[in-house]
């Protein structure tokens, strides 16, 4: 059951964060994935795991939607004050957190399958950046086409290092565990 929660939990940030940056605001993001986060290190057995996903995932939010930004592929709805120097807006950085807190979870059953993990960044991460541009919230600067691939490209490297990343820290945090009864 806590794996259709986390599901259904990410798929509330992503349209409170997408519907939110369709009007302007920034807030609906940063709540939902600031509550959703809460819960969900709150009820995670691999929270360390959780945490270091989290922080690699800002990372490559930072960094890829950042050059998104900055090399005229994609525009998102963000006010200048909330584009902070990376380029990357506050709510597409929720979006990566509530992400990262999938991989343990929701996405748990994707660890050593690095080829899955590929195809789903590949093929899920320009769906979702299509159905934002759709509900308001970034648009393509470039040709539709052309951003497309790099997003495949930038998201099948990105949920191929997270996918590894949570198999690598799971299995040494069920280790410590069972170590430490």
């Amino acid at each position: 059951m806590t794996q259709w929660a986390n599901l259904v939990g990410y798929q509330v940030v992503w349209f409170a964060a997408v519907c939110g940056a369709g009007r302007g605001w920034t807030w609906p993001a940063l709540v939902t994935m600031a509550l959703f986060a809460a819960w969900q290190l709150a009820v995670s057995s691999q929270r360390a795991a959780d945490v270091r996903l989290v922080s690699i995932a800002i990372l490559l939010g930072v960094v890829l939607d950042g050059a998104l930004n900055a090399g005229g592929v994609l525009r998102y709805a963000a006010s200048a004050a909330t584009l902070p120097p990376g380029g990357a807006p506050l709510w597409i950085i929720a979006l990566w957190v509530a992400f990262a807190l999938t991989f343990n979870h929701s996405l748990r059953w994707l660890a050593g399958k690095p080829l899955l993990c590929l195809a789903l960044g590949a093929i899920g991460g320009p769906l979702a950046y299509m159905a934002a541009a759709r509900l308001g919230a970034a648009s393509f600067a470039v040709p539709a086409w052309h951003g497309l691939l790099w997003l495949a490209l930038g998201w099948a490297l990105a949920c191929a290092l997270l996918g590894n990343l949570a198999g690598i820290w799971r299995g040494h945090e069920g280790r410590a565990r069972s170590v430490a009864s």
